[in-house]
């Protein structure tokens, strides 16, 4: 720990502030839940389990070995949340380069250009939105002397979006190749400003087949629950015996295979 403290101080001071903002940067490829959220989500996944115990076996004891369901749940709300964060990310993202681009054709430098565009996305997304946070990290660089495209690239790489990453990587060669750099970031904002809209319309056509699928998950608990109010004791035979936990089980098994396809079909990476 000595040797690293040391380390660290023999860095020049820009190399030092570098570091620092790569420590509190956010990787947005992955959700890490707050206290309220993980205790929150740790409630409805052990509920969802109770629930398929008891609908599948009638049995609380079957909770137990159903757990893995519930660990299962908190990972898939982590990934879920991760992409919803993205694609807020992009979205913001789209509106920070095209306002870029604009002040690009007003004469701006580079920098002031970004930083003027930062100032417009939190007025239009607030103080407290994702790229408002992004855009005090880049002011920090810049007052820093941090290079602008090295704090792109950390950003497209930290995004998980293939779309800002190639964006960095764009506007670190045009950098480096100075000349006409004005116009290829333009460019390159207006091109990466329409893929990032195009796959923003695909998810809002998808919205229909999302909202259905989710319906089509409750019909078995819907089926089943409405013979159980009309025809009581009709599923007492599938209770309570190995040969009725044997063909639940399998029940189960089919029930959870469909729900995974049935997520991965609607999920369409753009």
């Amino acid at each position: 720990m000595r040797t690293s403290l040391k380390w660290r101080e023999l860095l020049p001071r820009s190399r030092k502030k570098e570091e620092q903002e790569k420590e509190h940067a956010p990787d947005y490829r992955t959700y890490r839940f707050g206290g309220r959220e993980f205790a929150l989500y740790t409630l409805q996944g052990l509920g969802l389990t109770v629930l398929i115990a008891w609908f599948f076996y009638r049995s609380l004891w079957a909770v137990i070995p159903l757990l893995p369901l519930a660990a299962l749940f908190l990972r898939g709300m982590q990934e879920s949340l991760a992409k919803r964060r993205r694609e807020t990310l992009a979205l913001q993202f789209r509106d920070l380069i095209l306002s870029a681009s604009a002040g690009l054709q007003a004469g701006y430098s580079l920098e002031n250009a970004f930083l003027t565009a930062g100032e417009d996305v939190e007025r239009l997304y607030g103080r407290d939105s994702i790229m408002a946070a992004e855009v005090a990290v880049l002011r920090r660089g810049i007052e820093n002397n941090i290079p602008l495209e090295q704090m792109l690239k950390s950003l497209g790489r930290r995004s998980g979006d293939s779309d800002m990453e190639d964006f960095a990587e764009v506007f670190a060669i045009a950098r480096r190749a100075g000349g006409a750099m004005n116009d290829m970031i333009r460019r390159s904002a207006a091109v990466t400003g329409d893929k990032i809209e195009i796959s923003r319309e695909i998810r809002t056509l998808l919205a229909s087949r999302r909202y259905e699928q989710k319906i089509m998950n409750l019909i078995p608990f819907l089926i089943v629950a409405y013979l159980q109010f009309t025809s009581a004791g009709f599923f007492d035979v599938l209770y309570g015996n190995p040969a009725g936990i044997l063909i639940m089980t399998c029940c189960l098994a089919v029930y959870l295979a469909a729900f995974l396809l049935s997520g991965k079909i609607v999920d369409i990476e753009v």
